[in-house]
């Protein structure tokens, strides 16, 4: 009767890792190669098995964790990650395009085949959706991981999570938590300019805020985000709509706190009216 080593046993109970890619620039998973030394500490818990960013060793499934990053743009990646799912244990979204359909989600609001038309010598020869949309609207999701990019150390937070199966820690709380903490001045305030601070979620550690630029949004609405509110606060003749409503339709704007308040502001009237 063969048996195995201790370290032979270890490589075999190893949970097995996979990052799948769909629409997306790939600068989330790239956060997950800048983890560099926590990268090598966390190799020691599990097996990357599929992550072509990295490597072009690829096994199949089924994979006990899968990292996904990328929207639903196309016919082959609707049906492709209903397969990702399939052979998934647990699924992690990464980043703005997987979690709310990404900036090519601006294509939402348009005409697809104005767009093709205008990109493509041949449109007739292009398959594809006629909108972006994150990875939940078609499968479930274990868990959402957003920033665009991700925060790295918040990655690591998450897959550490998963491997003690407890809940991760991860904010929940606004940007401006963050801004107080840095002793930044409020830019809403103070300069009258817009920023999306007060309703996205933390994880970039403020940092357009202390260079004196407004809050883009990266990171999603936060946790019971009080949109129509700040919309409400800006379009008092603070901000006209023609800038705010670019803000809302940004990175995130296909997230659904974004894109209902969005959807509520006149972006055509200079004077803010809200519909």
């Amino acid at each position: 009767m063969n048996t195995l080593n201790s370290e032979e046993q270890a490589v075999i109970a190893k949970p097995r890792l996979a990052v799948f890619k769909f629409a997306s620039c790939d600068g989330c998973q790239l956060q997950l190669l800048s983890c560099e030394d926590e990268l090598l500490s966390l190799a020691d818990s599990l097996e990357i098995v599929h992550f072509l960013e990295a490597t072009s060793r690829i096994e199949s499934g089924p994979y006990d964790i899968a990292l996904v990053e990328g929207s639903i743009t196309t016919y082959a990646d609707r049906k492709r990650i209903h397969e990702v799912r399939h052979q998934s244990k647990f699924l992690i979204t990464i980043g703005a395009c997987a979690t709310a359909g990404g900036i090519q989600a601006l294509k939402n609001w348009g005409d697809r085949n104005d767009f093709l038309r205008c990109v493509y010598a041949h449109p007739e020869y292009i398959e594809t959706l006629a909108t972006s949309t994150a990875i939940a609207d078609h499968i479930p999701v274990d868990f959402e991981l957003r920033g665009c990019p991700i925060n790295r150390f918040q990655l690591l937070e998450v897959l550490r999570a998963v491997l003690a199966g407890r809940k991760p820690r991860t904010p929940s709380h606004s940007v401006c938590l963050d801004c107080k903490r840095r002793g930044s001045v409020c830019i809403a305030v103070s300069k009258d300019e817009a920023c999306l601070g007060p309703i996205t979620q933390s994880g970039c550690g403020a940092i357009c805020p202390a260079f004196n630029r407004g809050c883009y949004g990266c990171f999603g609405p936060a946790s019971q985000p009080n949109c129509d509110s700040l919309a409400d606060w800006y379009l008092r003749g603070r901000i006209s709509a023609p800038k705010l409503v670019p803000l809302l339709r940004n990175f995130n704007s296909n997230a659904a706190d974004f894109r209902t308040c969005g959807d509520r502001v006149d972006p055509s009237s200079d004077q803010g009216v809200c519909e």
